[in-house]
């Protein structure tokens, strides 16, 4: 399995404001958007050369309705305080994605209510419609939404390639084991300077 452009997608896993920003609400909450920054500036490299290679860019965000009446089990038992707190409100400044990576009109965006983004959401008539077979994947956090997708992805038999220098976690432990449990039996596990390489050559 070998990263090229053709039939690829780069997959930006909620890389929002609520995360990211020293602003966002899940800062707020005690979950420090600091630990998630570090993967801002490798998503950046590999948006500007997905763009230049011709590769589908798919943004992924974790919205909520404001009344999140479908938060489930994670916000009504597991973690109160993202409704408590208003995080990650469905049109808010919150639930979009950083300026840093904002997308453009010909990106997709595909917003969620689970860590997956393949559960209950419409990505996978875009990529059956795009002919994608590969996944490139980068974004937060390592542990959750990123490595629930790229499970998902891998049991439909999408190629699927976790970036370990663009994905980001709130503890080193549980980023190394995300990791190392994607790169066992669900992904290989690459580096943006990889990505780079194989999409400039093809490019």
């Amino acid at each position: 399995m070998e990263l090229r452009f053709e039939a690829t997608a780069l997959v930006v896993v909620d890389m929002q404001n609520g995360f990211c920003h020293s602003d966002g609400s899940v800062d707020r909450i005690g979950l420090p958007a600091a630990a998630l920054q570090p993967a801002v500036a490798p998503c950046t490299r590999l948006l500007a050369a997905a763009r230049s290679a011709g590769v589908p860019v798919i943004y992924t965000r974790y919205v909520y309705r404001p009344d999140y009446t479908d938060g489930g089990v994670m916000v009504h038992e597991l973690i109160p305080d993202l409704k408590r707190g208003e995080c990650l409100k469905a049109g808010t400044w919150d639930a979009d994605v950083i300026d840093e990576l904002s997308p453009q009109d010909t990106d997709y965006v595909i917003d969620k209510n689970r860590p997956s983004a393949f559960y209950a959401t419409g990505i996978e008539p875009v990529l059956t419609s795009l002919g994608i077979q590969d996944l490139v994947v980068c974004g937060v956090t390592t542990n959750c939404c990123v490595e629930t997708t790229v499970r998902d992805a891998s049991q439909r038999d999408y190629h699927t390639f976790v970036v370990g220098d663009a994905v980001a976690e709130y503890e080193q432990d549980r980023h190394d084991a995300a990791l190392k449990s994607m790169g066992m039996l669900f992904a290989r596990v690459v580096q943006v300077d990889d990505v780079l390489a194989a999409w400039g050559q093809s490019a």
